[in-house]
């Protein structure tokens, strides 16, 4: 075996406890401050089919773009800058880089633009940058962060034309690129039309689940809670059976037996905005129940992505997790599992 595979990687994970009918809850800011998420998976315990009004809020999420081969000194246009960049709310990300091989680039909701570099790369781009923090003995990677919105990069300035001379005539970096923004595509157009681009709507799917062993949610172990929704997740038995070699995992004790549940997800650019609506319809949903009852919601962030929670800086090693989960109960009270890899900051 691999000396790399004989211990479980290191990992991070916050986990926090409190009421949405607490003031101070942090439920929102949390939401917002994971800006590239690919996943979204909720569990909903003793059902067999969506509401009508969690089903209309799974349908509703926004579209996203895929421009193909997209030069990234485009996002430098003024039209784009002046339609998407300055009114806010445009996610944009490099789709099928590797952050621990390849460029990557974000940008940012709040303006910012995010290029994470090999070392070449960077000395040719020749702008200002940070050294990653994941590399621990020799500089080989660099994170250019911009602020678009300041005013040193506003068109025809100084900083402007270092950028746009650095990413047309030294790094003439072009990647597949995701879009989308909180108003539509409205202001995405310009760009749009000049790029082979195609329009998506995220994905949904649904599983009914069968006799799913659950532990005691209020009680249980944050860890052993995170793993046994993981294992559910996956399709993966908990029964620790003798004769099975893909999974050793057992559910938590003490435990029951839900006789069915319903697992359902969405994938694509999923934006935060979207997400919230999702919690608020989960809530209702829980709440219009007669008898006691939770929902979980998990929320995966492309693996890729330069930035996790906010602006930290993400990186890869093993597994590039950057997730958070939430735990919700018939009484408004709720349980949030923030978790990342061994690469990237502690969640906030």
């Amino acid at each position: 075996m691999s000396g790399d595979l004989d211990q479980t990687p290191r990992s991070l994970m916050v986990w926090d406890r409190s009421s949405f009918l607490d003031e101070k809850n942090r439920i929102s800011s949390q939401v917002q401050q994971l800006h590239f998420n690919y996943k979204v998976s909720v569990m909903l315990p003793e059902c067999s089919s969506t509401a009508p009004h969690l089903d209309s809020v799974l349908t509703s999420f926004s579209h996203f773009y895929l421009v193909r081969n997209l030069p990234i000194y485009e996002l430098l246009d003024k039209q784009f800058l002046e339609s998407a960049v300055y009114e806010g709310s445009v996610y944009g990300l490099s789709y099928r880089t590797r952050i621990d091989e390849d460029s990557c680039v974000a940008l940012m909701p709040n303006g910012r633009l995010v290029l994470s570099l090999d070392k070449d790369s960077f000395q040719v781009l020749g702008f200002e940058g940070k050294p990653s923090r994941f590399c621990h003995r020799v500089n080989n990677r660099f994170v250019v962060t911009i602020d678009l919105t300041d005013s040193s990069m506003a068109p025809g300035g100084h900083g402007y034309r270092r950028l746009l001379t650095g990413l047309t005539s030294r790094l003439p970096l072009k990647t597949d690129f995701l879009l989308s923004h909180s108003g539509g595509g409205a202001s995405l157009q310009p760009l749009l039309s000049r790029y082979d681009c195609s329009e998506h709507k995220p994905e949904i799917s649904t599983c009914s689940l069968m006799h799913v062993p659950c532990p005691d949610l209020r009680s249980c172990n944050p860890h052993s809670f995170l793993e046994w929704l993981g294992a559910v997740d996956a399709d993966m038995s908990c029964e620790n059976s003798s004769s099975s070699f893909l999974s050793s995992l057992a559910c938590p004790e003490p435990k029951t037996i839900l006789s069915r549940a319903l697992r359902v997800s969405v994938c694509g650019l999923l934006l935060p905005q979207d997400v919230q609506r999702l919690i608020q319809e989960l809530r209702c949903y829980l709440e219009q129940l007669q008898v006691e009852s939770w929902a979980s919601l998990t929320v995966h962030g492309f693996v890729d992505s330069p930035v996790s929670w906010g602006v930290r800086e993400h990186g890869f090693l093993r597994g590039g997790e950057n997730l958070y989960t939430l735990l919700m109960f018939h009484d408004h009270t709720y349980h949030l599992h923030l978790a990342t890899g061994a690469h990237d900051t502690c969640p906030p």
